[in-house]
């Protein structure tokens, strides 16, 4: 892709917005970049994008930005089918976005790894495993670092390590993974997808451009999963915990096996997992099997396993406190999230949930509600509507998670667990899951403060 002297445009200035902005320009490109935030929310970003010669739209996306341009980026934050982009392209124009821009520049191979849950858990760990068999790894995606700030960091030697998003897939066109993975496919982000159909044939465009020499790694375990596997033309590998596979991960006895062309090996003990949860199991399938077919050597992935530490915002453990754990899963943003976060523990549970609905039935929960909560403390915009649908434990309507903690630890006694994992995204209240999670915390962290006082 020839960028020197290209009109450029950038929709959206998150992460990835202004990392591509700056990729952009540095390789030649006259950048413009277009926002509907104010001035005064990107007071950070708009100096920077200014000193290097970046034109800056502000207030909303206008008509005469999109003029002109030989080339638009769009932001995972902003809808593909939003009207100007739409535009855009039936006028020819060509619309990509970041991830697809990094994939068109990064010279080594990709790892893809994709899925409703356990993205971020599986891509920390899956980077860590190839970085310790000996491999030039670079970690990025929808993880945290934009995957267009890698490419300057890797050569033709160099392994991607990136989570990728259901929105950052809308927009590929030659994005080709050599290994693409799919953890399992779940009802989330309805309210931009606005069908389980579209938001799975979104997970799948992971595979459309690999050959017959790539891999897919999928779970055996997910239905959803089963029906997208014939889309790809790669080499379809499984991973399973209930059940034997052919080509892939599974677990027998209490122990991980990986079977191949090669045949079956040994990896590890599935009680060597330090992460709670049957889903980490999942996660960590995927990455051993992943690992695996990247030439990964058994032990190396075994005690990589060993020494991982749970991602931040992801069943992290807090504090106990007076006998009370409390637990952050701020990343519980999509119901199956969060039922996934209650089967991690047998009973005592008072659950925060809320924030900003995605189009989710909460009513899913209600049999584990039932089976395994004390009380439910619902807080922010989907407040009501979560109150609407759930039944089984008494439900504290406390509207803030400050309430919700307070509310929470005045109740509980020792053997009880406080567990934050919300079931919704955090953009009523918060700027991110992150921002939540770490005010949970800090909350969390002046209880035990007072307590000791």
């Amino acid at each position: 892709m020839e960028l020197q002297n290209k009109h450029v445009l950038v929709v959206g200035l998150g992460k990835s917005g202004v990392a591509s902005a700056l990729f952009l320009k540095e390789h030649g490109a006259r950048v413009t970049v277009s926002d509907s935030k104010t001035p005064d929310q990107l007071s950070k970003e708009i100096p920077l994008l200014l000193d290097h010669g970046i034109a800056v739209e502000t207030g909303g996306h206008g008509e005469r930005a999109f003029g002109g341009q030989d080339l638009i980026v769009v932001s995972p934050g902003v809808p593909a089918d939003v009207p100007l982009l739409t535009q855009a392209r039936a006028q020819g124009k060509k619309v990509i976005g970041e991830i697809e821009l990094a994939a068109v520049f990064f010279p080594g191979s990709i790892v893809a790894i994709t899925g409703s849950n356990g993205k971020t858990t599986t891509t920390a760990l899956t980077g860590q495993i190839v970085a310790a068999a000996g491999c030039h790894t670079v970690v990025g995606g929808n993880i945290g670092t934009p995957a267009i700030t890698l490419v300057e960091q890797a050569d033709r030697s160099t392994i991607a390590v990136l989570e990728v998003s259901s929105f950052q897939l809308e927009t590929i066109e030659t994005f080709r993974p050599k290994v693409a993975a799919v953890l399992n496919i779940t009802p989330d982000h309805l309210d931009r997808h606005r069908t389980f159909a579209v938001y799975k044939a979104a997970k799948a465009r992971i595979f459309e451009n690999q050959r017959s020499d790539d891999f897919a790694v999928l779970n055996a375990d997910d239905p959803s999963c089963e029906e997208i596997a014939p889309r790809g033309r790669g080499q379809v590998m499984w991973f399973s915990r209930k059940k034997e596979v052919h080509q892939g991960a599974f677990v027998r006895g209490g122990r991980i096996f990986f079977h191949d062309a090669k045949g079956q090996r040994e990896v590890m003990l599935a009680s060597e997992i330090p992460l709670k949860g049957a889903h980490n199991l999942e996660n960590v399938l995927a990455a051993v099997c992943t690992g695996m077919l990247l030439g990964c050597d058994p032990q190396v992935i075994q005690q990589t396993v060993k020494s991982f530490k749970a991602v931040a915002h992801r069943l992290e453990f807090v504090a106990r406190i007076d006998g009370v754990e409390y637990y952050n899963d701020s990343k519980a943003t999509n119901v199956d999230a969060t039922i996934k976060a209650l089967e991690s523990f047998p009973a005592n549970i008072h659950l925060i949930l809320g924030g900003k609905d995605k189009g989710s039935d909460y009513s899913a929960l209600n049999e584990l509600l039932r089976q395994r909560v004390k009380r439910v403390y619902t807080i922010g915009a989907a407040a009501a509507k979560i109150e609407s649908q759930i039944k089984g434990p008494p439900v504290v309507h406390a509207e803030t998670l400050e309430n919700a903690i307070k509310a929470a630890t005045s109740v509980a006694v020792a053997g009880d667990v406080v567990l934050l994992a919300p079931a919704c995204s955090s953009f009523d209240q918060f700027a991110n899951y992150e921002e939540r999670g770490r005010c949970f915390k800090e909350l969390v962290s002046n209880l035990s403060v007072k307590t000791v006082a």
